[in-house]
């Protein structure tokens, strides 16, 4: 309420004393050093990659490029693109823009983002070993175990909060390391940095492996995997960078251009890419991202310390909240949170599953990142295909709820949460 009644021109300067005041006064433990995190995040984001001047005809809005191939003055002479598999004008200006937005040189969209996980395993060969974080998406845990694995590349996961663990599993035939962070679901933070140093020690003076980190949950708004050393940053577009539940797509960010010709080849020759009409939804849904992912974290935050003073709710993990075992390192390594947190409802899977049939805002749906605010029960729906010993082993219970708090009105979200509890536990 406050902050509408400061509707008068302020300087920038202005605006974060403003916001760091009322965080203070709120408790808040954002980081109100900058408006944006990164410099010129939102105005790289409202213009990178659109130049009108790339056209003849100046269009503010990139056009959506449809034609498949391209017409060519001679012979194996295209002027820039000759197939739409292998490149396209809106696809170009999409990965321009995130390129910038990860703080990196270079990226490759793919058709959905284990389209872009397969496309950095296509890196691979037989013999060769990934050591990959416990505690993933769903899809990536299942397409390393099921589908990977066949083809004669090893498999080891583990806990990424231990970094001594975490170096005792690497190997001389280590050639990529996967790291979330955070997690998917329980919200661990990967040290980033930390995993980058041991790796760099490890193998000195040899064959280094690929660091990727899924940026996923964070967004370049908040974190930059690339600039704590990590050799790619691979996002979900599908989810935050999108932002509007209407495109399935993936982007891979990258500051090596040896390994991004690699990428580039492999787009061409196995094919995942995406199509035009989403690189435009992509594209006209990431101008927004910073003033979303502003709005997530606010509501999140509010969610999440609603949650830890209600009675049936025995944890609420977000690496916002000082109670997360992480949360020193996650203010350290990102520059604020997403609208992602998890909880534990007393009770069991029946619990669970009548409060999240009670919710009315929050829809009953996977995936996140949406504009809207979504609930789910990882142990049934996005990580149902992770063995049950290994959700045990990762905390993933039938009673631990995940939560995709959108940009809706804090208060009515707690008040269709509370009404849910209410109905569960017949208050």
């Amino acid at each position: 309420k406050q902050w509408y009644q400061r509707r008068v021109a302020i300087t920038a300067g202005e605006y974060k004393s403003y916001l760091r005041s009322m965080a203070s006064q709120n408790g808040n433990s954002l980081h109100f050093d900058n408006s944006s995190p990164f410099v010129n995040f939102g105005t790289d984001a409202a213009h990178h990659g659109s130049d009108p001047d790339k056209w003849d005809f100046k269009p503010i809005v990139p056009p959506i490029s449809l034609s498949t191939t391209f017409k060519q003055p001679a012979p194996g002479q295209p002027p820039v693109y000759d197939y739409s598999r292998a490149g396209n004008p809106t696809r170009t200006a999409f990965e321009e823009c995130i390129a910038k937005l990860e703080g990196g040189k270079y990226c490759v969209a793919t058709s959905s983002g284990l389209a872009a996980t397969m496309l950095l395993v296509n890196t691979l060969k037989a013999g060769d070993h990934i050591l990959c974080c416990d505690d993933v998406y769903g899809g990536t845990n299942r397409y390393f175990n099921r589908v990977v694995s066949n083809f004669g590349i090893e498999i080891t996961m583990c806990d990424p909060t231990d970094l001594e663990k975490f170096k005792s599993n690497l190997r001389d035939n280590t050639t990529m390391i996967w790291i979330e962070t955070p997690t998917n679901p329980t919200m661990k933070i990967c040290d980033i940095a930390g995993v980058v140093e041991i790796v760099k020690k490890r193998y000195e003076g040899k064959q280094v492996p690929k660091v990727i980190a899924d940026n996923t949950f964070s967004t370049p708004y908040f974190q930059r995997p690339l600039e704590l050393g990590a050799d790619c940053s691979i996002n979900s577009v599908t989810k935050y960078i999108n932002g509007h539940t209407d495109v399935v797509m993936g982007v891979i960010s990258t500051n090596n251009k040896e390994f991004y010709d690699k990428l580039t080849f492999l787009i061409m020759a196995v094919g995942p890419c995406p199509s035009p009409f989403d690189c435009y939804l992509a594209l006209r849904g990431v101008r927004t991202l910073h003033l979303r992912m502003r709005q997530h974290e606010t509501n999140s935050l509010a969610v999440g310390r609603w949650l830890e003073k209600h009675p049936r709710v025995s944890k609420v993990i977000h690496p916002g909240l000082p109670s997360h075992p992480q949360h020193e390192l996650a203010k350290r390594q990102m520059k604020g949170f997403s609208g992602m947190l998890s909880f534990i409802i007393d009770g069991g899977k029946e619990e669970a599953t009548l409060f999240l049939q009670s919710l009315k805002i929050f829809a009953l749906a996977e995936s996140l990142g949406g504009y809207e605010s979504l609930a789910e029960l990882p142990s049934v729906m996005t990580h149902a295909s992770v063995p049950p010993e290994q959700r045990k082993l990762i905390g993933i219970s039938d009673s631990l709820i995940r939560l995709s708090v959108g940009i809706e009105e804090p208060e009515d979200l707690i008040a269709d949460l509370e009404r849910a509890f209410n109905i569960v536990y017949k208050k």
